[in-house]
């Protein structure tokens, strides 16, 4: 059963297809690896069994009558509870949503059906989203399948740890300031936070509407980046309910195009100090491009800490003001790291109309500037973060004799949220106590496909792919 579980899901969907492997039978592997790890990982807080057995059903029926299939036909894949799936809950981490159950389905879940999957359930999430870990009153505590005592990360938390284990064969998460890319390096699996718009953000909570939807983006996540392509193919597309949606085509790029595109590394911002593993798989990875035949030179652009500043500027201020009214009221219903995030935007002034307009149109001189300087090195290859998975409820580290705090370490990926980048996470190395560690490939605007097709050349070379003894 472990083995089934850990199959890719390009590979459980072409032995469906050639009836080497019965989607009912795949299914009752996952919902007994779920069974089984579940009460340890708290990673699905819905399970639907038997919707999922019908699915299961229905897609051993459609291979009998020799139907056309989808690239994902059987496999069975887990949605963040911030989305909206039909009849099961969808209640962000939070009391002041329970019970909430959606009552229509987001574009990108009605398109992954199309194309095939098996939706098992909903996954765990840190209350409204507000935390690079997961825990809420609602569910309680996510733990990472490499090591209880941590956390998968957030706010992508439960679906990371579910994939990681077994539990699914790959999902959707959401991003803001690293939701997608924190959890996929802190459990050794991989991620892509897309384009603002790419994939439409229609049924998600928080509403990607506002400085959401400047920052905020959802997308697949996966064991391998072979699955993360084919979740990305059949969910990307414009929809109306994104308002930041653009009819953008896919185009994969051709291997003698690709290979003339001139990669630029650093292993730290000058800022935030890293693990020595950290800097080790950013060097492992820039190597292993080298090899496999791309220019990769040593660039960091400039403007990263303002970038940093200017995001804290949407994501903390502006956030905490749209999410206010929401919690206003009922102070004694949210739990601890909302409340932590409520106060660090507390700490300082609200937005005037005047501070908005001038953090909005900083961004964009500074977009401007930055990919001016990726005309040059058009692929970036950084860390993800400073640290590896952290132990519950810690907030501070030491590294290289300094002290690296909570919000500082996801630094990052906080750029590319306000820049507005597509960036992918591939595992590469690990921390001498065995965890994961990923590194993160972007690029610019509405360019996927080449974020992709790199991260794909890495892992190849790599050989990344692992999972965790549990």
């Amino acid at each position: 059963m472990r083995e089934l579980t850990f199959l890719s899901a390009v590979s459980m969907a072409e032995q469906i297809r050639r009836k080497q492997l019965s989607p009912v039978e795949l299914l009752e592997a996952h919902l007994t690896r779920i069974e089984a790890l579940n009460p340890k990982l708290n990673a699905f807080v819905q399970v639907d069994g038997e919707s999922a057995r019908q699915q299961a059903r229905l897609a051993e029926a459609a291979l009998g009558r020799c139907e056309k299939l989808g690239p994902l036909h059987g496999v069975p894949l887990s949605i963040k509870s911030s989305m909206e799936v039909a009849g099961l809950r969808c209640e962000s981490g939070t009391k002041l949503r329970a019970g909430m159950v959606a009552t229509r389905e987001a574009p990108l879940v009605t398109r992954l059906r199309g194309a095939g999957a098996v939706i098992l359930g909903t996954t765990n999430t840190p209350e409204l989203l507000m935390a690079w870990e997961t825990d809420n009153l609602l569910y309680g505590r996510t733990n990472s399948p490499w090591d209880l005592s941590r956390t998968p990360g957030g706010s992508s938390g439960g679906e990371a740890a579910a994939i990681a284990a077994g539990m699914s064969a790959g999902g959707v998460g959401s991003d803001g300031g690293g939701s997608i890319r924190v959890p996929a390096h802190f459990s050794g699996i991989c991620g892509l936070k897309p384009t603002p718009g790419r994939i439409p953000a229609t049924g998600h909570f928080p509403a990607s509407t506002g400085p959401f939807a400047l920052i905020g983006a959802v997308g697949p996540m996966a064991r391998t980046i072979a699955d993360l392509k084919v979740l990305f193919e059949a969910m990307q597309g414009p929809d109306d309910g994104d308002p930041s949606a653009a009819p953008v085509p896919v185009r994969w790029p051709e291997q003698d195009e690709l290979k003339r595109v001139r990669i630029g590394y650093f292993e730290d911002d000058g800022r935030t100090p890293v693990t020595p593993e950290t800097r080790a798989a950013v060097q492992t990875a820039a190597a292993a491009l080298r090899r496999a035949g791309f220019q990769v030179e040593p660039f960091r652009p400039d403007g990263l800490e303002l970038a940093r500043q200017l995001w804290w500027n949407l994501f903390g201020i502006a956030g905490g003001m749209v999410l206010g009214p929401v919690t206003q009221g009922h102070e004694e219903e949210i739990g601890p790291l909302l409340k932590e995030f409520s106060g660090w935007v507390a700490a300082e002034p609200s937005h005037t109309g005047r501070s908005l307009l001038e953090t909005w149109m900083q961004r964009d001189v500074l977009r401007i500037k930055i990919f001016a300087q990726m005309q040059k090195y058009p692929v970036l290859l950084c860390p993800v973060a400073a640290i590896p998975a952290f132990r519950h409820g810690e907030r501070s580290w030491q590294v290289e004799g300094k002290t690296v705090k909570y919000l500082d370490a996801w630094s990052y990926c906080e750029w590319f949220n306000l820049l507005g980048t597509p960036a992918a996470v591939v595992p590469v190395g690990t921390s001498p106590e065995g965890l994961p560690i990923g590194v993160q490939i972007v690029a610019r605007p509405w360019q996927e496909e080449l974020v992709i097709s790199v991260a794909a050349v890495l892992e190849d070379q790599c050989g990344c792919y692992g999972h965790p003894n549990i």
